[in-house]
């Protein structure tokens, strides 16, 4: 039996492996974090949302996810 190969990644500071071709889209999915109110950061540089389905996650890759809150 052949085992996928994974790669190990940091989200918001937190070790995560994840399948090769990985896309930061795949991620949003997996978290459950819907895009809206959202920034997201890869490796200290701000991603435009509308490539994040083009844009495959790389070993030892840094995501930072950060939301957006109101108030006042």
């Amino acid at each position: 039996m052949k085992v996928k190969n994974k790669i190990k990644i940091i989200v918001n500071g937190k070790q995560m492996q994840v399948i090769y071709k990985f896309s930061i889209k795949n991620l949003m999915t997996k978290l459950k974090i819907p895009l809206n109110k959202i920034a997201i950061e890869l490796n200290k540089k701000i991603v435009d949302k509308k490539k994040i389905s083009k844009i495959y996650l790389q070993k030892g890759d840094k995501i930072e996810i950060v939301h957006f809150i109101g108030g006042g």
